[in-house]
């Protein structure tokens, strides 16, 4: 037994030894939180800087054309790219466009739209009818956006507009659904047209589409075509305004095709040498001489494209988009060219023009 004096400086040491043992157990905790966070952060830093150097994948958009080139890209194509521009995709940054254009050559545009497949892009955009189905026949998962001048619908491009299916939408320009209205406003412009020259490419399925639904118009309106059909890549215009004058028709009209875009002066100044008022599918003939178009806005469509583009590139499936149908029609008659021709525009078709090119 011990005193109370003793007995109380025996408990002050084993107090004093539960103490420090409390202590250096909390240093060691706190040694080993210290270690823990440290390992913790070294990781951390490790994995995020491993991630940090993995590249991010930048989309791949291919574009097919049929009637530019690779010097001079087709104004559809600049169209399209400043589209992508104002939704916020640098090229070289944030997306990458693989161009290829078949200059006039249909033959290699099935080669050019299999080149773009096997460079796995992202999605495929086209306007060319050859090139659209060439794609859907080169693969079933590349997204495929088109700004077709055929109807999708009726060539078997898509199931529906609304619900097109599979891996193909965009915008339809129903450029055939139009033929009636263009005879219809020649005729008005260009009073007694009696005989009416349809230049077209033979070469080109949607071309001869587009002369039966002429000749269809032209028989419910009594008015006679003249077939004028040349073929490219470089067609024979000479040869062909020279059928028009020789079978004595008074006005002209061009069938929209990627081998005559490629000549839309060369065609308007034909046709003002030769005297024929000319009406055409798209509204940049009339801008170089042409008489008149009747046709949607092409660059409204391809700014259209480039929204298609970007819901894809965020995850929305080709299926899920309907096929739009352009809004709105532009009537565009150049008086210049009719003063050229020693014509009078009508005041009654003029106040229905929404451009007058004086």
């Amino acid at each position: 037994m011990c005193d109370s004096a003793e007995c109380a400086g025996k408990g002050g040491q084993g107090d004093q030894m539960k103490t420090g043992n409390m202590h250096t157990a909390i240093s060691n905790s706190k040694k080993a939180n210290v270690f823990g966070l440290a390992l913790f952060a070294m990781v951390f830093a490790l994995t995020y800087s491993a991630s940090a150097q993995q590249p991010t994948k930048i989309p791949r958009i291919g574009f097919v054309g049929g009637s530019g080139s690779s010097d001079n890209p087709t104004s559809n194509f600049n169209v399209f790219r400043q589209g992508l521009r104002d939704l916020g995709y640098i090229e070289g940054k944030n997306i990458l466009i693989e161009r290829r254009d078949a200059e006039g050559k249909l033959d290699l545009i099935p080669i050019l739209v299999d080149e773009l497949v096997q460079l796995k892009i992202d999605v495929l955009v086209s306007t060319n009818p050859t090139a659209i189905r060439a794609a859907k026949q080169a693969t079933k998962t590349i997204p495929i956006v088109m700004v077709s001048s055929v109807d999708p619908v009726a060539t078997g491009i898509v199931d529906s507009l609304a619900r097109p299916g599979r891996n193909i939408t965009g915008l339809s320009l129903l450029a055939r659904d139009l033929s009636g209205k263009r005879l219809e406003l020649l005729t008005e412009a260009v009073p007694g047209v009696g005989r009416v020259g349809v230049l077209w490419d033979a070469n080109s399925s949607a071309a001869a589409i587009g002369l039966k639904e002429y000749e269809a118009a032209a028989r419910a309106m009594k008015v006679q075509l003249q077939s004028l059909e040349v073929r490219g890549p470089s067609p024979d215009l000479e040869s062909a305004f020279q059928a028009a004058t020789k079978g004595r028709a008074n006005a002209l009209i061009t069938v929209r095709t990627s081998v005559l875009n490629r000549y839309p002066k060369r065609i308007a100044d034909l046709a003002i040498k030769n005297r024929l008022p000319s009406m055409f599918e798209v509204n940049a003939y009339v801008e170089v001489g042409g008489l008149m178009s009747y046709a949607n806005s092409d660059a409204e469509s391809f700014k259209r494209a480039a929204v298609y583009v970007d819901k894809i590139l965020k995850g929305t499936k080709p299926a899920a988009l309907p096929v739009e149908q352009p809004k709105k029609f532009e009537f565009v008659i150049n008086l210049k060219t009719a003063k050229a021709l020693n014509l009078t525009i009508p005041q009654s078709v003029l106040f229905r023009a929404d451009k007058v090119i004086r």
